[in-house]
């Protein structure tokens, strides 16, 4: 028999080239770690990953064939092939879902066959915007609405019983009866932001149902009146009231999606694709055992916020913090959390394939332990153009697995900005109103001075807290706060003051300009060598107030000034730290106390207090001069697991890591699974000084011991 060897060859290679490279990459991630032992529930073996593709790609027979190969052709790509229910954004009628999921039973037989899981994506539940309304679902249901009395169209109620009844049962009955290994409800079950809608929902029965739960009768006129008005106590209960209620109406859409789903088939696992749902109630741990369902079938969750494009990258790093957020509140026990990554509309030119692959790492590294891809087109079109895309992502795979082996659900640990359950009430009125209000989260650009980040008060060794956020707190949890490390602006010191905690907080404001101020330095040892530099980030142009402060206590200490253009001091302190008598760490910043720190002296100053506000509780930071987030996880059984991003267009030479440890060496690997040891440059009270020779712009690292 004659065999054409060269064709074939050629053939092989050019088939076979990228899986063997991808397999290459898994076996020097793999060798290069440590004996395995046999892990526990909560442990991950390898990043959860899938892709989710839009009907385009998914109806036609021919056209699905074609992107199943183009997944082999990048073999390890994906584990998990997604089918979306819809391309528009309204509930679509119940005979076109239907026909839809029938295909997709089909299209899921195949995707098996090629050792993939799969599931539906139900896109529309409640429904997202007013799009392609001819064709969307039409019927005698309550539309979302809002405090005024608005409704809108392309959202319906979920606490509408006929709509429950006939189409949400429907619609996750069809689903469950195609036989997905997974159902994912989308993001549509949000409570606000429908369209000009912006907080829902406020329809009739909504308030009836809230009468039921808290024995006050409301319209729309008075409960907006009682949510905006009156005494800040008052108007606390009743936004904490009204956050209960749409936390209840959430846990009532999924228990009847879990009944329902469980009663076609009790394997189907179920998953839910979040937001920073903070009006919603973010109440994740309860909404996650409900998805699990009587029998604890495993939950998949998907954080989600935003960032379709490359155009502004620092937009990864304040998702990564949203998503961080999202993941910390899940329990243990819910290990594929799939980060949401979103080019929409989809053309290729939206975002780099590097920068897709960054994003991946980037919100692993802040508490994600997989991705969930919706980078490709939505037409029923060739691939051809996305062929770049899988290529880079199937190169950055054995990163992705090697990251969330490593990170896992340990949590996250150092610096909290300050958030809770009840942030929501305390939202930041504009024009009077909390409909118009922005829940108070401080900027979370001061963590790119290498400073790490947390985001659960109980791994959290420093607090920061910017204004209004102090009323979703209890007197308790504010003592509490005030016995740890705690870094305020002006705004929230006032409040805390007038709230009678004066004794606590050391410093009082007196005085605030918006205009031709710059901070000084003081000779103090936490600023050391840069006592006298300055930071004028032009108040002119933004009318950015800066706030004076003065001591109320003589232990308080100063460790800046404000001055003019002439040099003449005008504020005597615009920051200072105090220790009160509960031992709680206390800084007040009055000048750009959340950005434009990214000069020597500032960058140098901040890290100095919060290694200081945390009495060297602080688990690590970035001491070099570097633009980095640093993502630590609680260390265990002296166990050392992180990562950092550089998060900068310039590459970071001898990046010098702080770590609080007793170990002496580290493994450093980049994205391409290389792996560097570094030995300790020797020690700083409690922390070891690592230098790492070199980072790529916009690059990951993730760092283990041995």
């Amino acid at each position: 028999m004659k065999i054409n060897l060269g064709k074939n060859i050629l053939k092989l290679t050019y088939r076979h080239f990228c899986f063997i490279l991808a397999a290459l990459l898994m076996l020097l991630c793999s060798t290069s770690l440590n004996a395995q032992t046999k892990k526990s529930p909560e442990e991950i073996e390898k990043a959860f990953v899938s892709f989710r593709i839009g009907i385009g790609q998914s109806l036609s027979e021919t056209r699905f064939k074609e992107l199943v190969d183009y997944f082999d052709k990048y073999r390890g790509v994906t584990g998990e092939i997604t089918f979306f229910t819809s391309a528009t954004h309204p509930p679509i009628p119940l005979d076109v879902l239907k026909h839809r999921v029938a295909i997709f039973k089909e299209r899921m037989a195949l995707a098996r066959k090629r050792g993939y899981r799969t599931g539906i994506n139900v896109l529309n539940t409640v429904g997202h915007l007013n799009e392609n309304l001819e064709y969307a679902l039409h019927g005698n249901y309550t539309h979302m609405t809002d405090i005024e009395g608005l409704t809108y169209e392309g959202s319906y109620c979920p606490n509408d019983q006929k709509f429950r009844k006939e189409y949400i049962v429907e619609v996750y009955k069809a689903t469950a009866l195609a036989q997905p290994d997974y159902i994912w409800i989308d993001d549509d079950v949000r409570m606000r932001s429908y369209g000009y809608i912006s907080h829902a929902c406020f329809c009739d029965n909504c308030l009836n149902i809230f009468e039921k739960e808290y024995g006050t009768k409301y319209t729309r006129e008075n409960l907006k009146k009682a949510l905006d008005e009156g005494p800040i106590d008052k108007k606390i209960n009743v936004r904490k009231n009204w956050l209960q209620h749409n936390r209840n109406t959430l846990a009532s859409l999924f228990t009847l999606i879990e009944k329902t789903v469980r009663e076609i088939n009790p394997k189907i696992a179920l998953g839910f694709m979040s937001s920073d749902l903070f009006y919603a109630g973010y109440d994740f741990e309860n909404w996650s055992k409900i998805l699990s369902g009587k029998d604890k079938i495993p939950v998949m969750w998907r954080p989600g916020g935003g960032a379709y494009d490359d155009l502004t990258p620092g937009n990864f790093i304040a998702k990564a913090h949203s998503l961080g957020r999202q993941a910390a509140s899940l329990p243990k026990e819910v290990i594929s959390i799939q980060s949401e990554i979103e080019n929409f509309p989809y053309p290729r030119f939206k975002k780099s394939a590097t920068m897709v692959a960054y994003e991946a790492a980037t919100y692993i590294a802040a508490g994600c332990t997989g991705a969930a891809y919706n980078v490709l087109t939505f037409y029923d079109e060739p691939l051809d153009e996305y062929e770049p895309l899988a290529e880079t992502l199937q190169h950055a795979r054995p990163f992705l697995d090697l990251m969330a082996t490593h990170l896992g659900r340990t949590p996250v640990v150092g610096a909290l900005s300050y958030w809770n359950k009840n942030s929501e009430v305390a939202a930041n009125p504009v024009e009077g109103s909390w409909f118009k209000g922005r829940t108070p989260l401080n900027s979370y650009e001061i963590y790119e001075n290498g400073i790490p980040v947390s985001y659960k008060e109980e791994n959290a060794s420093v607090t920061v807290m910017t204004k209004d956020m102090i009323y979703s707190l209890s007197k308790e949890e504010i003592k509490k706060l005030l016995s740890g490390g705690v870094y305020l602006d002006a705004e929230a010191l006032q409040q805390l003051n007038d709230l009678g905690y004066g004794d606590l907080t050391g410093f009082e404001v007196i005085s605030s300009e918006n205009k031709d101020r710059i901070e000084k330095l003081t000779t103090h040892p936490l600023n050391g060598a840069y006592a006298g530099r300055l930071r004028d980030n032009r108040q002119s142009f933004w009318m950015v107030p800066a706030y004076t402060f003065r001591k109320k206590n003589e232990k308080a200490q100063i460790l800046s000034e404000l001055i003019d253009y002439t040099e003449k001091t005008v504020g005597e302190c615009a920051m200072g730290i105090f220790e009160n008598s509960l031992g709680g760490r206390i800084c007040v910043s009055g000048y750009y106390p959340w950005t434009t720190m990214g000069n020597l002296a500032k960058n140098t100053q901040i890290k100095s207090v919060f290694r200081w506000l945390s009495k060297a509780q602080l688990p690590g930071y970035i001491e070099s001069f570097h633009k980095m987030n640093l993502w630590i996880r609680k260390p265990e059984d002296n166990k050392i697991a992180l990562a950092f991003s550089n998060s900068s267009f310039d590459a970071a030479k001898n990046v010098s890591l702080m770590l609080r440890t007793k170990n002496t060496t580290i493994r450093v690997y980049d994205m391409n699974c290389k792996e560097t040891v570094i030995t300790s440059s020797g020690a700083d009270g409690p922390y070891q000084k690592f230098i790492i020779p070199y980072v790529d712009a916009w690059q990951v690292r993730l760092v283990v011991n041995e």
